[in-house]
């Protein structure tokens, strides 16, 4: 259980507690996204890489195929099961620890970069800094990554955030606009910010797995009853019987800072 007095009026959330339904429906992001970090050099054949907050090891996973070797870590032992069940149903040498990433002790210059993807608001950054740094090699790379829907711009990603809204008022998950990841001062010892990105994505869904989506986010599945998420998906079906087709894509924007060891 994770409680962060800035994070949904400090209610605490569980991703663990959604780990079937994580690992079902938010596998999401499209391919694009991967491409803009192999385009920065990461994630390539020959690289050591570390994926922490992991979940259930969606970035691992996709970019598997490109050659870098993977580990992956994550504070939910549900979660990490479920990385290795998929991981091995697809034959992929992925190493997976539970484990906080502020307590991970992996060798010093262990890894060629650190991933954070949809996770880094989680972490104790005056702790993280400088593990990062010490597990990084010399010349590595810190990669934040982030994805949103644009609830002012896309009208079914609207009415389904005003839905968990209903069901979870103190949520913070909610009104994303466009925005560079804000990086919090404690890294600025350690690394030099080297790029920031902001880009547009149309992510396909249809209504099954947008339901599972949204199920599946941090207001419902991972802080909520299992009665008041069964009352949620029932009513978002119905709420999207009435506003989406069948197929439809919800526009997001994504945003990747890179940051270089000092």
């Amino acid at each position: 259980m994770i409680e962060k007095s800035h994070i949904d009026g400090g209610r605490g959330f569980d991703f663990g507690r959604t780990s079937t339904d994580y690992a079902k429906y938010r596998d999401i992001y499209p391919e694009e996204f991967y491409r803009r970090l192999l385009d920065k050099g990461i994630c390539t054949r020959g690289q050591n890489i570390l994926d922490i907050g992991t979940g259930t090891g969606v970035l691992p996973r996709n970019m598997y195929k490109y050659g870098a070797r993977f580990t992956g870590t994550d504070i939910s032992a549900n979660q990490i099961e479920q990385a290795k069940i998929l991981a091995q149903a697809l034959r992929m040498d992925i190493e997976f620890f539970c484990t906080p990433a502020e307590q991970m002790d992996f060798p010093d210059g262990s890894f060629d970069a650190v991933t954070a993807c949809q996770c880094f608001t989680y972490f104790n950054h005056a702790v993280l800094a400088p593990q990062i740094n010490r597990v990084l090699k010399a010349g590595g790379v810190f990669a934040v990554m982030y994805m949103a829907w644009l609830p002012y711009e896309d009208k079914i990603a609207g009415a389904s955030e005003e839905l968990v809204l209903k069901y979870s008022p103190n949520w913070t998950g909610c009104g994303e606009t466009r925005h560079e990841i804000e990086i919090p001062p404690e890294y600025g010892a350690y690394f030099e910010i080297k790029s920031s990105e902001v880009f547009d994505l149309r992510v396909p869904f249809t209504r099954e797995t947008w339901n599972g989506r949204m199920k599946s986010c941090r207001g419902i599945g991972a802080s909520l009853s299992a009665e008041e998420t069964k009352h949620f998906e029932r009513e978002h079906m119905e709420l999207l019987k009435k506003i989406a087709p069948e197929e439809f894509e919800v526009l997001h924007y994504a945003a990747i800072e890179l940051l270089a060891k000092r």
